[in-house]
């Protein structure tokens, strides 16, 4: 049972982590050239991702990734994909087995919805150099992991020096299977990643239930934080 809340809203778990984040560059600091942008995971990710990039004065802009669901059980996640096609089924760990046809028609609906959500939020996006950059990819928490892996195949294929993953909590057993699968999606390439999360409860319910205020992020609220910075 908790007991109470980790965080007030996503704003305030945003502003936690961009001190977290403050501190890290701080104790290991990295090269002064290489420009930092900060990807949020949609809608959620965007309230918390804001502050970060405000704190650290760099841009902020997004990466959509979608759930697969079981098209009997809506409620069920058996994948993710990103709206430029990158896949990861639930219990993948290589890229080996074949799915069957249903996968293939929840895989293909899922991206189609990715797409349809990116393109809202695309013509609010900046113009970045990801290249050799440190990219900072965020979410307002993290369960099933599944969303925020998949995020990391397409970010790796933008040549960066640095991926960071990071969110304000995840069950303590996702930190260890988020390494490694940073370390297989990453072992061939050159870039350095860092997994970093402010809380890992125990007892893990749902994300939702270490906040005071969860409220869905409607597309309108998410899109004022990208004009902000625009």
């Amino acid at each position: 049972m908790i007991d109470a809340p980790l965080f007030q809203d996503r704003t305030e778990a945003g502003e936690k982590l961009a001190a977290l984040i403050q501190a890290e560059l701080m104790q290991h600091p990295v090269d002064a050239t290489c420009n930092k942008i900060v990807y949020a995971l949609p809608r959620g990710g965007l309230p918390v991702a804001s502050p970060i990039a405000n704190a650290l004065s760099c841009p902020l802009t997004v990466l959509v990734s979608k759930k697969i669901t079981h098209p009997n059980n809506p409620e069920l996640a058996v994948g993710a994909v990103t709206a430029s096609g990158e896949v990861l089924w639930m219990q993948q760990k290589t890229f080996s087995f074949r799915p069957e046809r249903w996968r293939e028609q929840a895989m293909e609906t899922a991206i189609d919805k990715a797409k349809s959500l990116e393109s809202q939020f695309l013509p609010f996006c900046p113009e970045v150099n990801h290249e050799g950059a440190i990219l900072i990819l965020v979410d307002d928490g993290i369960a099933t992991g599944m969303t925020i892996a998949v995020a990391v195949k397409a970010l790796a294929k933008l040549a960066p020096a640095q991926i960071w993953l990071v969110a304000p909590l995840a069950p303590p057993v996702m930190i260890p299977w988020l390494q490694e699968w940073c370390d297989s999606i990453l072992r061939d390439s050159k870039i350095n990643y860092r997994v970093i999360v402010l809380a890992t409860p125990e007892q893990f319910v749902s994300v939702s239930s270490f906040y005071s205020k969860f409220p869905q992020v409607a597309t309108s609220e998410a899109l004022e934080y990208l004009k902000v910075k625009s």
